[in-house]
């Protein structure tokens, strides 16, 4: 039985309540911050990133935020500023950002469910697949122009190759 069709019988569904279950399914630590919000933490390969997605009844959009905390030397900020731009025109669904004052590296992504449409569970554990994949795939490059010396250019072609197809 896939995601989705655990819900197609409830007819007031929220969108966080969805993401709890999906959460509850991976088994992966959360909590469930207000009835409009929930923060998860979602082991990768390079590390464990917080993820919170929060509904915004006013502009009906699933706001997800994937994040990791860094702390570059100040010396190195234009650099990876130059990655970001990099990395950002590499991504079509969703953007990177770093906030200097709470020192985190931001994936942010918004699903739009203007007139009153619901979002699937596969939607949501779609959007919360890519920012972890993008987290992953970009984390070594900003590691690199922050803490190892490398161009953003170097550290660029050294960020994990999108594949295509399978084996």
């Amino acid at each position: 039985m896939s995601l989705s069709e655990q819900y197609l019988s409830t007819d007031d569904l929220h969108p966080i309540d969805i993401v709890e279950h999906i959460a509850e399914v991976h088994d992966w630590d959360f909590d469930r911050v207000a009835d409009d919000q929930i923060a998860m933490a979602v082991e990768g390969q390079w590390r464990t990133y917080s993820i919170t997605l929060a509904w915004s009844p006013s502009d009906e959009t699933l706001r997800l935020i994937c994040t990791f905390e860094m702390d570059p030397p100040t010396e190195s900020l234009p650099a990876l500023y130059e990655t970001l731009n990099a990395t950002n025109d590499m991504c079509w669904a969703g953007a990177f950002t770093y906030w200097s004052a709470q020192k985190l590296m931001v994936w942010r992504y918004g699903l739009l469910l203007a007139g009153e449409q619901v979002a699937s569970a596969e939607q949501i554990s779609t959007a919360i697949g890519v920012a972890v994949s993008a987290a992953e795939r970009f984390y070594p490059a900003f590691q690199l122009v922050a803490w190892g010396g490398q161009s953003p250019e170097e550290a660029m072609d050294i960020a994990i190759s999108e594949a295509y197809g399978r084996a």
